[in-house]
């Protein structure tokens, strides 16, 4: 699996800004290989970020993607 650049900075966004753990991150990352779902849907889905940050998340990748 090649990451991407702006993956990169997705994952830097959810670590820096939103202080979530890099075993969350990998959690969320897992469940991706098996349900091809966004990666900020898992977050929420799985319980990792609540409403108000999947917001930030997705206003994130409006303004940066």
């Amino acid at each position: 699996m090649t990451t991407h650049n702006k993956d990169v900075e997705l994952l830097d966004f959810l670590h820096n800004e939103l202080a979530l753990s890099h075993k969350d991150i990998a959690i969320a990352l897992k469940h991706r290989e098996l349900d091809p779902a966004p990666l900020p849907m898992l977050l929420w889905q799985y319980g990792l970020v609540n409403l108000e940050e999947l917001e930030k998340i997705l206003d994130w990748l409006h303004n940066n993607i």
